[in-house]
């Protein structure tokens, strides 16, 4: 808890950052690429480490320290990453992230992650980890990079994609992550872009999607999304960590989501150990968006996250990060820094606040038909 408020963290990655497990110059881009977020984005006032500090093999133990130890939060989300086309092991093997969930069960909830290009063998791997390791939810990662060149697919392909979601329909998951935006190592910006989401939500209107890192660049584009699906939702991980580099930046960004889709739909993630959890938390519980933006935005005066007041909501709560637009400012606050139910494995939008055309049961395409590329 952080001033009474719950915090669950929706991403943590046990990364395999050894030298030895990159696949070549491409994955040692890679590493070099998140070394440098770590060392741009964490403040002068915080620990800052070396690069050989920094890229090496992380062991669940050290992110139950960070993150458990060291930091306010309450639980977390273990998140492999399917990289296995740049490393070894995916960067942060779906092996290790198990094991990090196995040691606080109550308060770790474990992520699968599977390539979706690997067909009948993705789908096996997908059965594996729901029904030996207890995976609520699924996160992907676009951007391939097989044999040194760019290798996409989009989470509107009905070849591709289609077949991965009716699986975890199947096994009883209704929560898929998928990072959009940031691109990273070789990865060309193209392929990172959100214009997939549409298909996807709209054809899985049972499944919540979650846009990681809010897309960007394409934050403006993410925003059209999330209005106009009541399943897509955005993690701001990676994000939450410009709020004391670039405190106009940030406050710019979250100004954005709460203007356009609401605290409901914004989910807080640390990303540890890329920048350690509690800093990045202390600030944002202190942040205060200016009354410039705030008025621009028509957001209540001095909305500072940290003004957290308990309304009786369960833990279980949808995240909230700021008062919904449209109340009076007079109105009780209530910030839980969460992302997902962890008893339903996903997070839920608030009780009669339907979003956008698809609440009514509108789809913009086919079934099973793709959008023109």
């Amino acid at each position: 808890m952080i001033d009474d408020a719950f915090v669950f963290d929706c991403v943590a990655h046990p990364f395999n950052f050894d030298p030895k497990n990159a696949f070549g110059n491409a994955g040692l881009m890679f590493n070099n690429h998140l070394y440098a977020f770590h060392n741009a984005l964490t403040p002068d006032d915080q620990p800052r480490l070396s690069s050989e500090e920094f890229l090496r093999e992380w062991t669940p133990s050290d992110i139950r320290k960070m993150v458990f130890e060291e930091s306010d939060t309450d639980m977390l989300v273990a998140m492999p990453l399917p990289l296995t086309d740049l490393f070894r092991d995916g960067l942060s093997p779906w092996e290790t992230c198990a094991d990090l969930a196995s040691r606080d069960p109550d308060r770790t909830v474990f992520w699968g992650s599977v390539n979706p290009l690997e067909g009948r063998r993705a789908l096996d791997l997908m059965e594996r980890q729901v029904g030996e390791f207890n995976a609520r939810a699924f996160k992907f990662y676009n951007v391939r990079y097989d044999f040194g060149s760019p290798y996409p697919w989009r989470m509107d392909d009905p070849n591709i994609a289609f077949p991965i979601f009716e699986k975890a329909q199947e096994l009883g998951v209704n929560l898929i992550g998928v990072h959009k935006g940031v691109p990273l190592g070789p990865q060309p910006i193209e392929h990172t872009q959100t214009w997939d989401m549409d298909g996807a939500a709209a054809n899985f209107p049972d499944i919540n999607f979650v846009i990681f890192h809010v897309g960007l660049p394409f934050l403006d584009e993410t925003c059209w999304q999330l209005i106009r699906y009541p399943n897509l939702y955005a993690s701001i991980a990676a994000t939450i960590n410009f709020v004391v580099r670039s405190p106009r930046m940030f406050a710019e960004i979250m100004g954005k989501l709460l203007f356009w889709c609401g605290e409901d739909k914004i989910i807080y993630g640390s990303e540890a150990p890329l920048f350690h959890p509690q800093w990045a938390l202390r600030a944002f519980m202190d942040f205060q968006i200016p009354e410039d933006l705030c008025g621009r935005l028509r957001l209540p005066a001095a909305h500072r996250p940290g003004q957290a007041q308990d309304r009786g909501r369960e833990p279980a709560a949808p995240a909230r990060h700021g008062p919904r637009r449209g109340e009076g400012e007079d109105r009780p606050q209530v910030f839980v820094i969460m992302g997902a139910d962890p008893g339903a494995g996903a997070p839920r939008g608030s009780p009669g606040r339907p979003r956008g055309p698809a609440s009514g049961g509108w789809r913009p395409y086919p079934p099973r038909w793709r959008p023109a590329r």
